[in-house]
């Protein structure tokens, strides 16, 4: 009596065991890649519930979200010769949705276990990340770096993408590039800063050097319509006009009975027209 009742516990157990593998859920944002006996299935499995053969049929789920690869302490040469002390910078790339099955084919054992699912072609985007970044810091010197963080990140991410579209076109997306550290040696870092004093100090100078220049230019401005309004006052100083004005103020000098004339020097060539009615009265 006690044999069919253990049978029928196992086979429930058995039962209980293949329904519960032979159903799956993927979560929004990943999708899976099936493999029943040693053959892939290239068709990705959509998120939600999903079937599969029990036992014999194992789902891998893959982020097909963005993913963040950092690379940590890094010690490139500059285009000067001069190595880095410390560069720390994250990638972040896609894989096509579609195309997950593939590179599961293509690059097997490519891919890293994440926080919640695996991360397709991982170490393929590693290894020719590390590659381009030591390619491009080679492109700037190590004193202009600081100030070249931008042309850094978009030389990784422009040929990170060129290199991965010659192998796979359309499979991989790089959607950034992040520079967490960038620390030279600290001998340089004591360059950059007198370089940085010393460009300050030449651009105060230029300033200088433009005010200084627009003063020149207001003086010259202000002596040159000096020079032209003596030029009209002398060229209007006829010895007609100097004589009818000479002749106007002893005509008034006259009139308001003066005792005393004065006579300017240097007054050749113009003569005086006196009064000689108010003289002979006095």
């Amino acid at each position: 009596m006690k044999t069919p009742s253990i049978l029928a516990i196992i086979a429930a157990v058995i039962g209980v065991i293949l329904l519960f593998s032979s159903w799956y859920i993927i979560d929004t944002g990943h999708v899976a890649v099936t493999k029943t006996v040693g053959t892939v299935d290239m068709e990705e499995v959509s998120p939600g519930l999903n079937w599969k053969l029990p036992i014999i049929t194992k789902a891998y789920e893959f982020s097909a979200k963005e993913i963040a690869i950092d690379f940590n302490d890094l010690r490139p040469k500059a285009r000067d010769n001069l190595r880095l002390q410390d560069l720390d910078i994250s990638i972040f790339y896609k894989v096509e949705a579609s195309k997950i099955a593939e590179t599961m084919v293509k690059y097997a054992a490519s891919y890293r276990r994440g926080e919640d699912a695996l991360l397709p072609a991982y170490t393929i985007v590693y290894r020719e990340g590390r590659d381009v970044i030591y390619e491009e810091v080679t492109k700037i010197d190590s004193l202009e770096l600081h100030r070249n963080r931008d042309e850094l990140r978009l030389g990784i991410a422009t040929e990170l993408q060129l290199k991965l579209d010659e192998k796979d076109p359309g499979v991989f997306t790089i959607t950034r590039v992040a520079i967490r550290a960038l620390n030279t040696d600290p001998t340089i870092e004591a360059a950059i800063q007198k370089a940085v004093q010393a460009q300050k100090t030449l651009e105060a100078k230029k300033v200088e050097v433009e005010i200084a220049g627009k003063d020149a230019e207001i003086e010259i401005a202000r002596a040159r319509g000096i020079a032209e309004a003596n030029a009209i006052i002398n060229s209007s100083l006829t010895p007609e006009y100097l004589q009818h004005e000479l002749n106007d103020a002893l005509k008034a000098f006259a009139e308001n009975e003066g005792g005393v004339v004065v006579i300017p020097a240097n007054m050749q060539g113009m003569s005086m027209m006196l009064d000689t009615k108010s003289i002979r009265k006095n």
